[in-house]
């Protein structure tokens, strides 16, 4: 590329990349909640963690005398068969987080129906009682959020705690309208709690699951990112395919765009793929035939000026060699002692380089494969909150 070529690339990549951060950190502002939950260290509570519930009962009894299901884990209870593993997994591993990151218990009940327990009328008395039942959220800052779905009731009820004042109630009827219903009327439970439970998180903290670190920018595109989800792939597909096109488009522009000679500015002509071979060494022709570079030359038919043009595959495999700066270096790895819980693996990865024949091997270390029962997950009971009524209902 020339520098005339260079200089316009890096023009359009500086607007696109200036123009990306700027939707990202205007939409980041205008999603910004007004104000969220203050993070409170989970280690806080520990001295009002109640006695815990047997966790194979399937009914409890509240202080009113009434009967609800009992719970056999902290975050998920889903006892109508709606979530397949892997979801259940993912549910948890995002309660598990939020209540490491900010101590708020928060916990996922479904069940087929509130008649099962007794309970005939509306869903919101059932859901105060279960909450207090269960001790939901810290008993000092009464911070917890259950989320409850009778299926065949075709009711739901997000219940919080004590601690919340009122606007909360409409912060998650917006989460019901917009994170749970949609998909429920579709009868896309799995999907719909899922991403409610998402909604539901970034009303709580101000930022959806595993972007609490991010920068107001990054949090604009993670919104973004999730908006599109819901309204569907085939809008991604409507921003993305032209935008894939115009930058395969410029791409093309740039490499076959005519361009004067630099020493007489004569047009310089372009040759074809086997005019190229020529003017080519071998380390140039095998990164071709490896297609790790494409090469393309240029002659000048009025004074036989030679331009030589490297551009570099997007998907290659191959790297560079040290040796001989072609790329043309293949890494293989070889694990030698697997990674286990109490211990670190070994592995090693060779390069060998298929032009000088450079060849050189390191060890590298596997870490310890992570236990998955530090922090939110080593829990097996609630903090001992309360419910005064508040939240938020919905049906489909």
């Amino acid at each position: 590329m020339t520098k005339q070529d260079i200089r316009m690339a890096l023009t359009i990549a500086g607007v696109v990349l200036f123009l990306g951060w700027a939707i990202g950190y205007g939409i980041g502002l205008l999603t910004r909640p007004v104000s969220v939950v203050p993070p409170n260290p989970p280690g806080e509570a520990a001295e009002t963690v109640k006695s815990e519930i047997e966790k194979s009962a399937r009914t409890v009894t509240g202080a009113d005398g009434a009967t609800y299901p009992g719970y056999a884990d902290v975050y998920v209870n889903d006892y109508a068969d709606l979530l397949d593993e892997d979801a259940e997994s993912r549910i948890r591993q995002v309660l598990i987080d939020l209540y490491d990151y900010a101590g708020i218990e928060m916990t996922v009940l479904i069940i087929d129906n509130m008649g099962q327990y007794g309970h005939q009328g509306e869903i919101e008395p059932f859901a105060t009682g279960l909450f207090n039942a269960w001790g939901i959220g810290n008993a000092s800052r009464n911070d917890g959020v259950l989320v409850l779905v009778a299926r065949y009731d075709r009711r739901m009820r997000i219940e919080i705690g004590a601690g919340y004042d009122m606007s909360w109630n409409a912060r998650m009827q917006r989460v019901i309208d917009t994170g749970f219903l949609p998909y429920f009327r579709r009868d896309e439970y799995q999907k719909g709690i899922e991403a409610g439970v998402d909604e539901t998180v970034r009303e709580l903290t101000g930022s959806y699951p595993g972007a609490w670190d991010m920068g107001t920018a990054q949090r604009g595109w993670s919104w973004i990112a999730r908006a599109v989800d819901r309204i569907g792939e085939w809008v991604l597909a409507l921003v993305l395919v032209p935008l894939g096109g115009l930058a395969l488009w410029l791409r093309r522009y740039l490499r076959t765009r005519p361009r004067p000679c630099p020493q007489c500015r004569t047009v310089l002509v372009r040759a074809g793929e086997e005019a190229d071979d020529e003017h080519l060494d071998g380390g140039q022709r095998l990164e071709e035939f490896l297609k790790s570079v494409d090469y393309d030359v240029w002659h000048c038919p009025g004074c036989g000026h030679i331009d030589i043009h490297r551009y570099k595959s997007w998907f290659s495999s191959f790297g560079a060699c040290p040796q001989c700066n072609y790329r043309t270096l293949s890494t293989t790895s070889t694990v030698l002692t697997a990674a286990t819980k109490s211990r670190e693996g070994r592995k090693r990865v060779d390069y060998d380089c298929r032009h000088c024949a450079y060849h050189n091997s390191e060890t590298r270390t596997i870490p310890r494969i992570s236990d998955s029962n530090g922090g939110g997950s080593g829990r097996s009971s609630f903090g001992g909150g309360s419910s005064s009524g508040g939240g938020a209902s919905g049906s489909w």
